[in-house]
Parts: structure tokens; C-alpha cells; sequence
């Protein structure tokens, strides 16, 4: 049967009109999911100018792919398909989420979940490694930031979404994972063979380098992490006053905004850490600095690489910008987008970007980075 143009406009119009007030009472964190029988008189009027033609082409597309396709498609795949297209076409950090890909994903926020340890993300349409997680199979395999992971277990990740690279990534800790690794600069792909273990990350090592100089390592930014980080300072300052502190952020694939905010409050007595930008009113946020600031005098030098990214640019960011510390290191890695989690009423869920990320100078950090002050 051809699906008409009106028969398939009026539920579209309903649907959008349903997401955009979720979407607009939604906030950076895991949100309650509003009843998807309540919908807006003044939303649904938004739509009252959908494109006919387009509405009409997709009606098309959606009715040859019923009849003519080698194979059978049910109508619930081909919506979530399209559902999944429209968001991976935006930007390579948002996507359709079903239901066992939103609970991996609020699994992987409560800090544990089976897996290889590492953070993933999409570049030039490549699935490309973001940074390897201190103590886990992927740093302790010698995976770096930018190898390019070609295949998972034999299958080529040319056509994957990232979604399902890290759902197939994911595991039972113990199992085998093995994954086809193409290193810039190199021809040849190798094989590397991982043993999934249950990630547990500790965020924050410390170390004295010789009296009165300090070495502070953050691998990802958590909800205890300032507070981590707070405690280390002090156990290095027991016996004597630092003098000096290295903080560690290369391979910082980033994490919690606040937990970012917080850090970098230790060492900003005042002015603007971060702000972020969006179309939404709830996007556009500020943060500063408070007069809580325990290490505000103390010489600080930031290691950054290119597998410092998202919240670890921000801290480095505010510090460059303050010119707080000396930042050395290479570029990072360019993540400046924030990603809102919006679940929906069937147990599934949107991930999607709502805002940019921008250093107290105003520069963007999506695509561009921070450079270092000290190359090395």
C-alpha cells in the first residue's frame, strides 16, 4: 500500500510536537521523561509549514523499500533506520539510542561497565580512538590517540554508527575482543587482540617528584574527582609547602562539566572558567571561579596531548586564558560540543548536541583545540 502525504504528515506533526517540549524541559544530565500524551497546541502550530515535498519524497522512498527491497524490512526498522540517519548526519556526537544502547550508555556514566577501556568518537567519517583509559586493556595494549579502529572482530566499521562500534566494544568481562588498528603514518592494519575486563576507573594519581614539587594526574573528569584531586594536594603537602605542580591531562578524554568547573576552580581564584553557547535558554550557561581556591599561587605547568579532550580542554583552556600556567604538550584533541541525554517514552533515547563549549577568551574549543604554550 503508497503511504499518502497527509496520512503520513499528521503523525510526524504529532511526534515533533511531542520531542520539542521534552527536548525544551531537558538538561545536561539523565532527564525525566515527560508523557508522551501531552502535546503543545502552540508546538504543533510549528509545524504547520513541514515541507510537502520532501514529506512526500520520504512517503516514496519508505514505499519502494517495502515493495522492491531484496529482502523484508518491517516498517519499525525502517523508521528507527531513519531515525538513526537523521541523527548521525548532524554531527558525529549525536544519535538514536534504542533501548539496550541507552542503558550502555547510562552504565558507562555510573563509571563501570564491561569493556576494553577506551574513548571512541568519529572523525572524516573514520572510527577513530579518542584517548585509551589509564590501567586498562586498551592503554595497556599501546593503543593510541588517532589509531584508527578499521574493523571489530573481523567486521569492517566503514558503514557502523559509533553507537554500535561501542555496543559491539562492550562485553562480558573476560571475552576476547579483537580489533583491526591502523596507526597514522603507517600502511599496514594489525590486528590487536583484548581481554574485556570490568572498567573501573580511579581518576586522580599523585606523586612527589622531589620534595616540594608535585605531580597530579587526572585520567577523566567524575563526580568525586575535584574532591580526589583536593585530598592529593594536600597528602603532597604534608611535609612541605609545594613550590611547584605538574597537572597531568594528556589522554583526558574529559567526562562531567561540573567535575572540569571544580578543577580548575583549585588553581582560578576569580574570572570565567568555561561558557557554553546554544539556541536553547538552558544551554547557555557560565561558570567562574570562587574564592575556595586552596593551590591560586602555586607555579603550575598542564601536560596536554592529543588525546586531551571535552572537559580536559576546558581546564586547560581557563588556565591559558588566565594565564594561571604554563600549558605544554601538543595540540588536544577538539571536542568542545556538549551532548544533551533526552530518554524517550518507549525506554530508548536521543543523544544529542545542544551547545559549544567556549575558553574565558571566547575561542571555541570544537575542531580547534588548545595549543600549547610549550611544544614537546
Amino acid at each position: 500500500m503508497t503511504l499518502s502525504v497527509e496520512v503520513l504528515r499528521a503523525p510526524v506533526k504529532r511526534a515533533l510536537a511531542v520531542l520539542i517540549p521534552v527536548a525544551l524541559l531537558t538538561t545536561p544530565v539523565i532527564a525525566a521523561a515527560q508523557s508522551p500524551d501531552v502535546v503543545s497546541p502552540d508546538a504543533e502550530s510549528q509545524f504547520d509549514d513541514l515541507p510537502l515535498e520532501e514529506i512526500k519524497t520520504f512517503a516514496e522512498v519508505f514505499e519502494r523499500i517495502k515493495r522492491a527491497y531484496v529482502e523484508d524490512v518491517d516498517d519499525r526498522t525502517l523508521l528507527r533506520n531513519a531515525m538513526r540517519g537523521m541523527l548521525s548526519e548532524l554531527d558525529p556526537h549525536s544519535a538514536y539510542l534504542d533501548e539496550d544502547e541507552f542503558t550502555s550508555l547510562r552504565e558507562s556514566t555510573q563509571g563501570e561497565f564491561g569493556g576494553i577501556g577506551i574513548e571512541v568518537g568519529m572523525e572524516n567519517g573514520q572510527l577513530t580512538i579518542i584517548t585509551p583509559v589509564d590501567d586498562t586493556p586498551a592503554s595497556r595494549a599501546e593503543l593510541m590517540s588517532r589509531d584508527l579502529i578499521i574493523s571489530i572482530d573481523s567486521a569492517p566499521t566503514d558503514s557502523m554508527s559509533l553507537q554500535e562500534a561501542v555496543s559491539l566494544m562492550r562485553g562480558e568481562p573476560g571475552s576476547e575482543l579483537t580489533l583491526g588498528i591502523l596507526r597514522p603514518g603507517e600502511e599496514t592494519p594489525r590486528d590487536v587482540t583484548l581481554t574485556r575486563e570490568v572498567i573501573r576507573s580511579e581518576s586522580v594519581k599523585h606523586e612527589l617528584l622531589e620534595p616540594g614539587y608535585g605531580y597530579l594526574r587526572i585520567s577523566q573528569f567524575q563526580s568525586r574527582t575535584a574532591q580526589q584531586a583536593r585530598r592529593a594536594l594536600e597528602r603532597m603537602a604534608d611535609d612541605q609547602a609545594l613550590e611547584g605542580l605538574v597537572l597531568d591531562l594528556r589522554n583526558n578524554p574529559g567526562g562531567i562539566l561540573q567535575s572540569a568547573v571544580d578543577i580548575a576552580d583549585i588553581f582560578l581564584e576569580d574570572g570565567l572558567i568555561v561558557y557554553t553557547e546554544g539556541r536553547l535558554s538552558n544551554t547557555q550557561m557560565s561558570f567562574s571561579a570562587t574564592a575556595n581556591t586552596p593551590a591560586a599561587e602555586m607555579p603550575l605547568v598542564v601536560l596536554i596531548n592529543s588525546g586531551s579532550a571535552s572537559a580536559a580542554e576546558i581546564v586547560a583552556g581557563a588556565v591559558q586564558d588566565q594565564r594561571r600556567g604554563i600549558i605544554m604538550g601538543t595540540d588536544s584533541f577538539g571536542k568542545g560540543s556538549v551532548q544533551q541525554i533526552m530518554p524517550l517514552g518507549n525506554g530508548e533515547g536521543l543523544k544529542l548536541t545542544t551547545a559549544l563549549y567556549y575558553t574565558p577568551n571566547g575561542r571555541s574549543i570544537q575542531a580547534q583545540g588548545i595549543s600549547p604554550d610549550v611544544w614537546r
